[in-house]
């Protein structure tokens, strides 16, 4: 009979995101893994199949935390607009407190094998929409709350924002000032088509009063 596991398996799973989130795929090893789990290599294998199994477990953890931060810091209670802003200066804050420069566990892991792991491609392509989708959704609300122009195409500005936003990262890695990151992204917010305070009352008076 099969003993069964004594070990925490998101643990380890964990240990081996920052592992492979400091120093790469191809710079990690078995030995790596083994010595930052603190599991000997046949219960890493008898667990996870082998490294680019785990390497993929990994790679999820990391991209279903930072989707669902995004989905959290864009989707809340409250005005859109200002959420919005928000979300777009705490990451660059992020970029700028990042001493370490490990970056974007995905975007690195898309520098290095989305050309040559269609499971790593596809992976990354599932999380740009879902980021995508939770700006234009906060766009979408704020257009509805007529705090930006609702003839704008919300589809566009949310993917310029998320240019801009994944563009921080290169920055903030090639070592950029912090007046630049920020800079950046306050350029960003500062060409989003809002509706003068006035307008915005004027809309909001109006769907009050639609039948």
């Amino acid at each position: 009979m099969a003993r069964p596991r004594q070990f925490d398996e998101e643990e380890v799973v964990r240990a081996a995101r920052d592992q492979f989130w400091s120093v790469g795929y191809n710079g990690t090893s078995i030995d790596d893994l083994s010595a930052v789990t603190g599991l000997g290599r046949g219960s890493l294998y008898g667990a996870f199949e082998d490294k680019h199994a785990l390497f993929l477990r990994a790679l999820d953890s990391y991209n279903s935390d930072a989707l669902g931060a995004w989905r959290t810091a864009l989707g809340g209670p409250g005005p859109a607009l200002p959420m919005l802003e928000r979300h777009v200066r705490n990451v660059a804050d992020g970029v700028v407190w990042d001493v370490e420069r490990r970056g974007c566990m995905m975007a690195k892991s898309a520098a290095e094998l989305s050309a040559v792991d269609e499971g790593v491609a596809e992976r990354i392509a599932a999380v740009v929409r879902g980021l995508h989708g939770a700006l234009q959704g906060c766009i979408a609300r704020a257009q509805a709350e007529g705090s930006l122009d609702a003839d704008a195409d919300a589809d566009s500005l949310a993917s310029l924002l998320l240019a801009v936003l994944r563009g921080l990262e290169a920055l903030g890695k090639a070592g950029a000032t912090a007046e630049v990151v920020s800079g950046a992204a306050e350029q960003a917010l500062a060409l989003l088509p809002r509706v003068p305070a006035e307008g915005s009352q004027e809309r909001s008076a109006m769907r009050v009063s639609d039948p």
